[in-house]
């Protein structure tokens, strides 16, 4: 059957940022699909109530709350995978962002800090992964990117380069990692998640967006979770190296913060 293809029972993933929003979509997602997550974010009780829905679901969930810009920290995530479950299969790697701000109010430190927690972040994580993941025969690790990461506006100079280069480091994993563990990316578009609060809380801003946006709306966290199973599974088992756009058809931004000319 081909629905079979999307089942990933009995696997183990690794869920950055997964509190909320795609992450803990992703998490509920994956363990709907057959696998138990180890899920890690900042705020304990929104990871307790993720391992609840995961638990619902028949899976289990091992929660570590940390600070995720702790690159120690982040490693120390495959560590409470083997401990847990001996093993490790998936790795999404979800955490990241960066606030827009004018180009001049952008320092280099943001800059830094930007690459830090969307690309080092990743890195952090995906590398000690991979002895355990080969331990089990390979895997697939999918980075959450963004359309931002394409595309050109203003305002997004630190969070655009992040993510533009959170792409490349995909397509560079995947080289290096084949045959055994693949490597994609999904360049997200805006999704209705805590990070658009703004947006949605302003019905002017929020019809900005979805008129600029050829499906007129924003995308669901459930929408990316679902991209991301296919990538992780047999579905996407002839994939790597390639970014995945979910951004609701968008070929520039879809928000203009009306930043003035310099």
């Amino acid at each position: 059957m081909i629905l079979d293809r999307f089942r990933v029972d009995d696997k183990v993933a690794i869920v950055t940022g997964a509190g909320r929003g795609i992450g803990a979509a992703t998490a509920i997602g994956l363990a709907q699909a057959g696998a138990d997550v180890v899920i890690s974010a900042r705020t304990a009780d929104q990871l307790d109530r993720v391992a609840a829905a995961v638990e619902e679901a028949g899976r289990r969930a091992v929660v570590v709350p940390a600070d995720l810009s702790d690159l120690e920290a982040v490693a120390a995530l495959v560590d409470r995978a083997r401990d847990a479950f001996g093993r490790l299969d998936l790795v999404v790697n979800n955490v990241g962002g960066a606030m827009p701000r004018p180009f001049m109010d952008t320092s280099p430190g943001r800059l830094e800090q930007a690459f830090h927690f969307n690309v080092s972040t990743a890195h952090a994580l995906l590398r000690p992964a991979v002895p355990l993941m080969l331990e089990g025969g390979g895997g697939s690790a999918v980075n959450i990117s963004s359309a931002i990461g394409r595309m050109a506006g203003r305002g997004y100079v630190a969070y655009g380069t992040a993510k533009g280069a959170l792409t490349h480091y995909t397509r560079l994993a995947a080289a290096d990692l084949a045959p055994r563990i693949r490597v994609n990316a999904i360049a997200v578009g805006s999704v209705a998640t805590s990070a658009l609060d703004i947006v949605m809380e302003s019905d002017e801003l929020r019809t900005a967006v979805e008129s600029g946006t050829p499906l007129k709306r924003l995308g669901q966290p459930e929408e990316i979770a679902a991209a991301v199973l296919y990538l992780a599974s047999d579905a996407g088992a002839y994939i790597t190296g390639k970014i995945l756009e979910v951004d609701g058809g968008i070929e520039s931004p879809n928000l203009d913060m009306g930043l003035p000319d310099v």
